[in-house]
C-alpha cells in the first residue's frame, strides 16, 4: 500500500498510514502463530484468531467499501453470514458458539481477503469525492479503533486457548516482568466532593457511549494509588475467601459455586507453589504484579474482605483528570501486568489491568445511539454489563482515552481485569 498520499488526493487519504499501521500490527500479532493456533475456539466468549482477521476486514468491507466504493462487488456473498459478529440491521449471524466449527475458509483465504479489501480501502481513501471525505474518514476511523479492540481480544482470546493445553505453550518468549523487593504499602489519593463534568468533549475519536458530557455529583473519596497485587489476593484466598458467602453478592456466590472458583483464572498450585500461566507460558506467581483476570463478583468480594469497595466509574475519571495518558500497553512488550513503581501520586491508571468500577453500564443523560447498523456498536448492550476502566497491558496506546468505556458481564474473566479499591 502507498503510505505517502499525493497533493492531489482526497482529504481523507490522510488515514492511509494510520490505517497501515493499525492493519499491519493485526499481523505483527500473528507473526508468533502455527496454523492450527488460527482455528481454535477454547470457549463460546472467545473466537478463532481466523475470525478476528476476516470479522475486521469484513468490518471495512461492510461500512466503508459497500456504501462508498464504486462498482462494488462483495468479496464473497457468504462472508456477511459468516463475519458479521452481532449486527442485526445487517443481516442474519452464524453462531458465535459454532466459530471454531468452520475449516473454511482458510487461514490463506483469509489473508488473501485481507489484502484484497485493504487494496480497495487505499484507492476508495485516495479517490473519494471532497463530499464524502468527511463521512468515509469517520468510518474509518471507526473502523481502526474497532480492529484495535478486536487486537486486544486476539491477545486474550489466545491466551485463553493455549491455556488448554496441558503443555502450557507460549506465544511470545517474554520479556521478563521485572519484581520488586516488595509491593509499595498501599496509599490513598482523596479527591474532594463537588460538582464534576466527565464525558469526552474534543473532536478528537471516542465512541458514542462516552457521550455526551455531563455533570456529576461526587463526594470526598479516597482511591488506592496503584492495583492490588497477587500477594495481597493471595491473601484473600488463605483467609478463606472463596468459602465465606458473607463477602459475595448472591450472583457472584453462585457462580463461584457451580463453576467451583477458588483462584483467580490462570492460576495454578503445584506442589504448594502457586503458578500463573501468561503469554509467556507457566511462570512463578510475581506477589507484586498487579492480581489480574479476575471477575467483577471477585473484585467487589476482594473489596469488600478488605473493608473497602469499588470504585464508581465517575470517581476513577475525575480522578484520572490530570494524569498522563501513559503506562504499560501492549507497545511495552511484556503483554502481562508489571509491578507498581515507587513514588506518589496515583499510579497505574492507564494500561496493565482494566478497573473494574461499581458503575453498570448504562446511557449517559442525553444519549443518543448513531443511525442505523452502525448504531448497535454500543447501546444496544446497556444491560447486565459493568463498565471497566484504564485500559491494560494488551491495549494499544492509541487506542485508550480517559473517557473511554469499556464494559463486560460481572462474571467475565479471561480479559486482563484487576482491583483498585476505593473507600
Amino acid at each position: 500500500m502507498t503510505s505517502v498520499p499525493a497533493a492531489d488526493t482526497s482529504p481523507a487519504a490522510s488515514l492511509l498510514p494510520k490505517y497501515e499501521a493499525v492493519r499491519q500490527f493485526t499481523q505483527k500479532l500473528c507473526e508468533p502463530l502455527e496454523t492450527e493456533d488460527y482455528v481454535i475456539q477454547s470457549m463460546p466468549d472467545a473466537s478463532p484468531i481466523r475470525w478476528h482477521l476476516a470479522h475486521t476486514t469484513w468490518f471495512f468491507e461492510t461500512f466503508v467499501l459497500k456504501p462508498f466504493a464504486k462498482h462494488f462487488q462483495p468479496s464473497n456473498p457468504a462472508f456477511e453470514y459468516l463475519f458479521n459478529s452481532y449486527y442485526n440491521g445487517i443481516g442474519e449471524q452464524f453462531p458465535r458458539a459454532k466459530r471454531g466449527l468452520l475449516t473454511r475458509p482458510t487461514v490463506a483465504k483469509v489473508f488473501e481477503y485481507r489484502r484484497a479489501v485493504d487494496r480497495k480501502i487505499e484507492t476508495l481513501l485516495v479517490e473519494a469525492s471532497n463530499d464524502q471525505a468527511d463521512e468515509i474518514s469517520t468510518l474509518v476511523e471507526l473502523g481502526l479503533h474497532h480492529e484495535q479492540q478486536h487486537q486486544e481480544l486476539m491477545l486474550t482470546d489466545l491466551k485463553h486457548m493455549l491455556a488448554q493445553n496441558p503443555l502450557f505453550p507460549a506465544y511470545h518468549s517474554g520479556k521478563e516482568v521485572f519484581a520488586n523487593d516488595s509491593a509499595n504499602d498501599l496509599a490513598w489519593h482523596t479527591t474532594d466532593g463537588g460538582i464534576y463534568q466527565i464525558g469526552h468533549s474534543n473532536d478528537q475519536f471516542a465512541y458514542d457511549n462516552e457521550t455526551p458530557r455531563h455533570d456529576v455529583l461526587l463526594h470526598d473519596f479516597q482511591l488506592a494509588d496503584r492495583l492490588t497485587t497477587n500477594g495481597e489476593y493471595l491473601e484473600f484466598i488463605e483467609a478463606g475467601g472463596y468459602q465465606r458467602p458473607e463477602f459475595w453478592l448472591s450472583l457472584g456466590w453462585n457462580t463461584i459455586q457451580n463453576d467451583q472458583w477458588d483462584s483467580p483464572l490462570y492460576w495454578l498450585k503445584r506442589d504448594g507453589t502457586w503458578f500463573e500461566f501468561t503469554l509467556a507460558g507457566l511462570q512463578p506467581l510475581e506477589p507484586t504484579a498487579p492480581v489480574t483476570h479476575v471477575s467483577y463478583f471477585e473484585a467487589d468480594a476482594y473489596a469488600r474482605w478488605r473493608g473497602n469497595r469499588l470504585p464508581l466509574e465517575t470517581e476513577w475519571e475525575v480522578a484520572s483528570e490530570s494524569l498522563p495518558l501513559g503506562g504499560n500497553f501492549v507497545e511495552s512488550g511484556y503483554l502481562h501486568p508489571t509491578p507498581a513503581q515507587s513514588g506518589e501520586g496515583l499510579k497505574q491508571m492507564f494500561g496493565d489491568a482494566w478497573e473494574w468500577t461499581a458503575s453498570p453500564y448504562t446511557a449517559y443523560p442525553g444519549y443518543k445511539p448513531v443511525e442505523g447498523a452502525i448504531g448497535e456498536y454500543n447501546g444496544k448492550f446497556m444491560c447486565n454489563q459493568q463498565v471497566l476502566r484504564g485500559g491494560s497491558c494488551a491495549t494499544s496506546a492509541s487506542h485508550i482515552r480517559r473517557t473511554y468505556r469499556n464494559f463486560f458481564p460481572a462474571d467475565a474473566r479471561w480479559q486482563f481485569t484487576g482491583i483498585r479499591l476505593a473507600r
